[in-house]
């Protein structure tokens, strides 16, 4: 699976007429690309809106990937967990989650400079996780990176799906949830025509503009409505709730699947080491408040509405913060869509045809999954802990920290490793000792315990509402003539 290599954008094949061919093809990011352009006096527009590889670019990749629908089952977690837990489990799986996309970077990097001592070029090939799990490790490593990756990003893009039909419901209710997805699945099937990674600067910009906005209206709305009559605040107190919740959280901060391709989007992907930490302690800013205000306000309430939007009183600040949301899944489901295309286009053939349409109908036939199960399980907060527990904690933790381990457990392979420990853990055994705590952590705590409590909650959720669910936690409507509900309480 080579993202991007063999098409560099058909809108940027016409440069090659006037000289810069390199430069449309290295567009796709690769080291160099800024210094050529700057030579050739500036920026285009083009490349101003389409072709980022900044650290900036990169940050803003990390952090608009990192968080969107979860935000919004976030306070669902905090009624699961307590608001101390809630608190310090996030800052735990954030600086956990930031240890294991370092990880990543560093492997990256060994990869790319063993290749390149052997005379590789990646000129217009763009890296990613498996490649670098099959160079260095072997091709056990590679289905295994790719079995996880694949997968995890199957079902994001479903609960990215069943959050666009959740959302737009508490802004349109005369159509339910399930008729919402099958319009949302039409309109998401549009980004089988966005031809790759690198073409989401202006995307990941507006994103993250649309999540803050989103968190601060949580944050201000909870507390402007003030807590409701009688709220309790009894969690925790089942321990198959508490790990669900624990899970989801999990989930939040394992924005991975494409870290690699962020870095290599990069014209100096070196520098991506620090950068999913700068984003995490900025996404904490985001989670944190937005989470605990909710929780303050509603309390157990949350327990049987997992998403936020649900418990707030309708105006022109919820439905602007909805319709974002709405804009930023849909830039989300096509970033965890496009490596399931590229997979794809391999197998049947198409991956090097220079035809966008072609392309685009080959991709379609991976839309359809997606939307089957996510009319099939429409469970919002539930399906996030499931996959939190059962992929992400394989995908973004354990084969991480496994893959550094193997990868320099020889004395050979740290003395003429490309990148050393860190200044803040100077030593080789020291990196062992976090990244073997990381594995048994998440292995008992996360897949273990978390995936019994994740799949328990989930079935539970099937028993109550069933398969193809019409109207997934939507309120009861009045009947004709029957009064109607008092206003809420504030």
């Amino acid at each position: 699976m080579v993202p991007g290599g063999e098409h560099a954008e058909d809108a940027i094949v016409a440069d090659a007429g006037n000289g810069k061919g390199g430069e449309a093809l290295r567009a796709m990011g690769v080291a160099g690309d800024d210094a050529e352009q700057q030579r050739d006096g500036g920026f285009s527009m083009k490349s101003l809106l389409w072709h980022g590889g900044s650290v900036w670019d990169a940050w803003f990749n990390c952090a608009s990937n990192q968080v969107a629908q979860v935000l919004l089952t976030l306070p669902y977690s905090f009624s699961q967990l307590g608001m101390v837990s809630g608190v310090l489990l996030q800052i735990f799986y954030g600086l956990m989650g930031s240890w294991t996309a370092y990880l990543i970077s560093v492997l990256y990097v060994e990869y790319r400079a063993r290749k390149e001592k052997e005379g590789v070029s990646f000129k217009n090939h763009v890296i990613q996780w498996f490649e670098v799990l099959d160079g260095l490790l072997g091709p056990y490593w590679k289905a295994a990176g790719l079995a996880f990756n694949c997968t995890f990003l199957l079902f994001g893009s479903v609960i990215q799906l069943i959050a666009c039909a959740s959302n737009i419901y508490y802004i349109n209710d005369r159509l339910d949830k399930r008729t919402w997805t099958y319009i949302f699945g039409a309109c998401c099937a549009t980004t089988v025509f966005i031809p790759s990674f690198h073409n989401y600067r202006v995307w990941s910009f507006l994103g993250l503009g649309m999540t803050t906005y989103t968190a601060w209206y949580l944050t201000i709305a909870a507390a402007v409505h003030g807590q409701v009559d009688g709220v309790t605040h009894s969690g925790p107190n089942k321990l198959v709730l508490y790990f669900t919740g624990a899970t989801n959280i999990l989930y939040t901060f394992g924005g991975h699947a494409v870290t690699v391709e962020i870095m290599h989007a990069m014209w100096k992907p070196r520098k991506f080491k620090y950068i999913y930490l700068l984003a995490t302690l900025y996404v904490f800013t985001l989670t944190l408040p937005s989470a605990a205000a909710m929780y303050w306000a509603f309390g157990d309430q949350l327990l049987t509405h997992s998403n936020a939007f649900s418990l707030l009183p309708r105006t022109g600040w919820r439905d602007a913060a909805v319709i974002l949301m709405l804009v930023h899944q849909f830039i989300t489901f096509g970033f965890a869509c496009t490596p399931l295309y590229f997979v794809w286009e391999k197998a049947v053939g198409v991956h090097a045809t220079g035809s966008v349409l072609k392309r685009a109908l080959a991709r379609l036939p991976i839309v359809v999954p997606i939307w089957f199960l996510a009319i099939i399980f429409p469970f919002f907060g539930p399906i996030n802990s499931a996959v939190g527990a059962l992929l992400v904690s394989f995908t973004v933790y354990v084969i991480p920290a496994l893959a550094h381990m193997l990868t320099y457990r020889s004395a050979s392979a740290r003395l003429n490793a490309a990148e050393k420990p860190p200044p803040f853990l100077p030593s080789w055994s020291g990196m062992f000792v976090v990244n073997a705590f990381v594995v048994a952590w998440v292995l008992v705590v996360g897949f273990g315990i978390g995936g019994w409590a994740s799949v328990t909650n989930f079935v539970k959720q099937i028993d109550t509402f069933g398969l193809f669910a019409r109207c997934y936690q939507c309120p009861p409507k009045p009947h004709p003539g029957s009064p109607l509900p008092a206003p809420p309480h504030h």
